[in-house]
């Protein structure tokens, strides 16, 4: 079976270190995937060639142009979610908050993202934790552990963010490939049969007291 993630990327320079970050991000888990047994399509949402537009839909009462209306369908209708940003000012980019306001408040419910961003300074690591971790939870998505950040001094073959990275793609990959039937050890269909049996009903234990 095929898989669907969708990277945003927030990036506004070209070549940027918010891209290369998500590309990065990108190929760990569609290596993560495929060792799981199944393949991934992976694609891209760059948020820069969707400024002009998105200022538009904001002015317009949220309607979208059609390139913006695709980028909010693939989010809607991806497996999982990778979202990487630049820092400013101590918080995700506005042009990241923007898409994410124009996004339906549902379309990332339930659904696994993992959350990433890049900055000149380590001292910006904190906005994963203070500011992304927060925003996708209020959206009711499923954060991934570990989340990744990287400073300027990150790139160049740093093994550190290479763990990082791979690790967050591994998360990521497990609940994307993993069948999301409900509470684990509860078969699809017949929700009172757990791991141990089937559920007595609690008025059936109360009815065995009765008396007593």
């Amino acid at each position: 079976m095929t898989r669907s993630v969708v990277v945003i990327s927030a990036g506004l320079s070209q070549p940027s270190s918010t891209r290369l970050l998500a590309d990065q991000l990108a190929a760990a888990t569609r290596s993560a995937v495929g060792g799981r047994g199944e393949s991934v399509d992976i694609e891209f949402v760059e948020l820069r060639e969707l400024a002009v537009e998105m200022a538009e839909s904001m002015v317009s009462g949220g309607r979208p142009t059609p390139a913006l209306g695709a980028a909010q369908r693939q989010v809607a209708a991806a497996d999982g979610i990778i979202t990487v940003t630049p820092v400013f000012t101590a918080s995700y980019s506005g042009l990241f908050k923007t898409f994410v306001d124009l996004l339906d408040k549902d379309s990332l419910t339930g659904k696994p993202v993992l959350i990433a961003a890049t900055a000149g300074t380590p001292r910006h690591s904190l906005v994963l934790e203070h500011a992304m971790r927060p925003l996708f939870a209020y959206l009711r998505a499923i954060v991934v552990p570990t989340a990744v950040f990287a400073a300027t001094e990150d790139f160049g073959g740093e093994a550190d963010l290479d763990a990082r990275v791979h690790r967050a793609a591994g998360e990521l990959a497990g609940l994307v490939v993993a069948e999301r039937t409900g509470v684990a050890g509860f078969a699809q269909g017949d929700e009172e049969a757990g791991p141990l049996g089937p559920v007595t009903d609690f008025s059936e234990l109360l009815r065995g007291h009765d008396g007593g």
